[in-house]
C-alpha cells in the first residue's frame, strides 16, 4: 500500500464532505430531540463501533458538559442480537429492534460502507414505515440506501477504511453542532 496515496485519498474525501448536509443532519437530530424523539443508530463491524461511538458522544458529552441526550445504538445488546439472529435470522437483528423501540419522532441512522447491508436496509425500511426520519451513511455509490432514506450521506470514496474515517469525522461535526445548542 502506498501510504502517501492513502493519505491523499483521505484528504480528498474529507474535502468533499457536504457541510450543508452535516448541518441538516444536526438540525434534524435536534428537531427530533425537541419533539421528544431519540437518535437510533446501527451498523455492522466497524460501522457498529461507529454507531456506538456516536451514541456515547451524545449520552456522555462531546466538547462540553451538557445534559445527556437520548440516543441508542442497536449494536450493544448482545442478548437481543443473538436471540433475534438465532430465532429468526441475522438479517432482522436491527429491524426487530426498530419495531420495538422506534417511534415517528425518532431520527434513525444506518451506517453501511457499501450501502447494501441487508440488515441495515431492512431496519431503515421499517423505520420509514413507522414514520421516523431515516439517514443513511455510506460510501461513494450509496448502494441501495441511496434511494431508500430520507437523506443519504455518501462519502466520496470506495475504500472501506476511508469511508469509516469520514463517517467518524461527520459524526464528530454533527456532535459539535448539537453541543452548540446545549
Amino acid at each position: 500500500m502506498d501510504l502517501k496515496e492513502y493519505i491523499d485519498e483521505g484528504i480528498e474525501a474529507r474535502r468533499t464532505i457536504d457541510l450543508n448536509q452535516v448541518k441538516n443532519v444536526a438540525s434534524g437530530i435536534l428537531k427530533s430531540f425537541d419533539n421528544g424523539g431519540k437518535l437510533i443508530v446501527f451498523g455492522n463491524g466497524g460501522s457498529a463501533a461507529d454507531a456506538q461511538h456516536f451514541v456515547a458522544e451524545l449520552t456522555g458529552h462531546f466538547l462540553k458538559d451538557r445534559r445527556s441526550l437520548p440516543a441508542i445504538a442497536l449494536t450493544t445488546n448482545t442478548s437481543s442480537l443473538t436471540a433475534i439472529s438465532n430465532d429468526y435470522n441475522y438479517d432482522v437483528i436491527f429491524s426487530r429492534q426498530i419495531e420495538a423501540l422506534c417511534n415517528k419522532d425518532d431520527y434513525v441512522t444506518g451506517l453501511s460502507t457499501s450501502g447494501n447491508s441487508k440488515n441495515v436496509i431492512l431496519a431503515l425500511e421499517r423505520a420509514k414505515d413507522i414514520g421516523a426520519f431515516t439517514l443513511g451513511m455510506t460510501g461513494k455509490t450509496g448502494g441501495k440506501m441511496k434511494n431508500l432514506c430520507n437523506e443519504t450521506i455518501a462519502v466520496n470514496s470506495d475504500r472501506t477504511s476511508i469511508i469509516q474515517e469520514m463517517h467518524i469525522t461527520i459524526i464528530h461535526m454533527v456532535c459539535a453542532l448539537i453541543d452548540e445548542k446545549y
